[in-house]
């Protein structure tokens, strides 16, 4: 069996290689230069280097290897796409017909452009739906009762920054909205909201309410719960079922460690 990858940086485009490895799965992955991990090329067939738009390489690389399915994973940072874009016909022409540039309006419609050339877009999770966030509390520490009124309040604001597509993390302190994701990614939103809450910041990372759940699902590890450390923040709560964890047992190793409550919730949006 054959299975394409699309891959940014970040763990997850080797996990999920190695995964793909171990159930028999063929992984040709398509890797963006500055972004995906140089040792992924250990765990895939084959694997094409691409700058941001270069579709068409894209497209001719899966065709050329019989790929009829694929996956994107792994992050790109959104302040590189101002400044490392080689956009090709095909790029160019797909962005035009956009009337924002907004992440999942451009990952929807990269989806679908691939899908009329044959080549479908699976979900990230596919063959790892075990990454997905339980449901409960799963550190020593607990939110404390301010703190759960925190988390409401972030929960609430971060689905509705969501339906307009601007983030998925908000940081909320004492009653106040400290940060909000924007272009700098979850990273940057904790250091900022955890510098203003002085010790008392609450991290709320959620799926955005029309999420496609194929790509750029919330996604947390061990290097959450350090920049939390870091900017003195002390509850992380998150979207059960919609979130990907990495390094669970470091991160609740961690967070018992410092002293952070890790809560995962399901409800409605």
């Amino acid at each position: 069996m054959k299975i394409g990858l699309i891959a940014g940086s970040g763990q997850f485009p080797i996990i999920f290689s190695k995964a793909a490895k171990s159930k028999d799965y063929s992984v040709f992955a398509a890797a963006y230069i500055n972004e995906a991990d140089p040792g992924l090329e250990e765990y895939v067939e084959s694997i094409k280097w691409i700058h941001l738009g270069q579709l068409n390489r894209l497209i001719k690389f899966f065709k050329a290897n019989k790929v009829t399915r694929a996956v994107i994973i792994g992050a790109i940072k959104k302040t590189r796409m101002f400044l490392d874009v080689r956009p090709d016909i095909k790029a160019i022409s797909l962005i035009a017909r956009l009337r924002h540039t907004h992440d999942d309006t451009i990952l929807t419609a990269f989806a679908g452009l691939l899908e009329k050339e044959g080549i479908q877009i699976l979900p990230s999770t596919f063959l790892l739906p075990d990454l997905l966030a339980k449901e409960g509390c799963w550190t020593r520490s607990k939110p404390t009762k301010a703190e759960k009124k925190d988390v409401e309040l972030g929960w609430n604001l971060a689905k509705e920054i969501g339906k307009f597509d601007i983030g998925q993390c908000v940081v909320v302190g004492g009653g106040s909205v400290l940060a909000v994701e924007a272009v700098d990614g979850t990273d940057a939103t904790i250091k900022r909201g955890g510098t203003l809450g002085n010790g008392s910041a609450v991290v709320v990372k959620v799926c955005k309410p029309d999420q496609d759940t194929r790509f750029d699902v919330p996604a947390i590890g061990a290097d959450t719960i350090l920049n939390m450390h870091k900017a003195k923040a002390r509850v992380l709560a998150i979207e059960a079922g919609k979130t990907l964890v990495f390094d669970k047992e470091e991160m609740i190793s961690l967070a018992d460690k410092y002293k952070i409550a890790i809560v995962a919730i399901e409800k409605g949006d």
